[in-house]
């Protein structure tokens, strides 16, 4: 096996150690900078960071996704189902926090963590998929109408960045399901 190909790789996250935690501080901190912060526009002291990473996994209606190079967390995807008691929903789950640190890109794992978020959300019966992206972030959404993703509504006024209003964009894909599950698993 090519050994470039080999040092990457994407999983689904049950726990993170305390290393996984700092790499995705880093990565976090990295995106952030950049532009792609899931909502930041500076990094957050670093124990904000760290207990975000931790909460994550607290939340059951939350799965979590860890891209990886060369045996770091370099990147995640969470796929966010609705709570149990909101029928209406279950069958719809959003995937936020999709972010590669700028240092990883280029190997396609920001593909591939969406790609385990759709195959997750098949296997718990969703139907739908929605998720919603900065204007500014050209490779997302390049990456997402790539995958099949239909871009629906925008918002002008989505959020304000260094003082400039910035245009949000609105995205669903509807998945083809071969699983036969159905809303949350018991």
């Amino acid at each position: 096996m090519n050994e470039a190909v080999s040092s990457l790789s994407v999983e689904q996250a049950y726990e993170l150690s305390d290393s996984d935690i700092a790499d995705l501080c880093d990565a976090a901190e990295s995106a952030i900078l950049d532009g792609g912060g899931f909502g930041w526009l500076k990094p957050p002291p670093r124990d904000l960071l760290e207990r975000y990473w931790r909460g994550v996994l607290l939340v059951p209606e939350r799965e979590l996704f860890v891209a990886r190079y060369e045996g770091h967390a370099v990147g995640s995807a969470q796929l966010v189902r609705p709570p149990r008691n909101n029928e209406a929903q279950n069958s719809i789950a959003t995937i936020t926090t999709n972010f590669v640190a700028p240092w990883a890109r280029g190997h396609g794992l920001a593909r591939d963590l969406t790609v385990a978020c759709e195959k997750s959300a098949r296997q718990h019966g969703v139907r739908f998929i929605n998720l919603d992206v900065r204007e500014t972030q050209d490779a997302a959404i390049q990456l997402y109408e790539s995958l099949g993703y239909e871009r629906w509504g925008s918002n002008p006024n989505y959020a304000v960045v260094n003082g400039k209003t910035i245009v949000g964009h609105y995205y669903t894909k509807a998945l083809k399901n071969g699983s036969g599950k159905k809303g949350h698993p018991k």
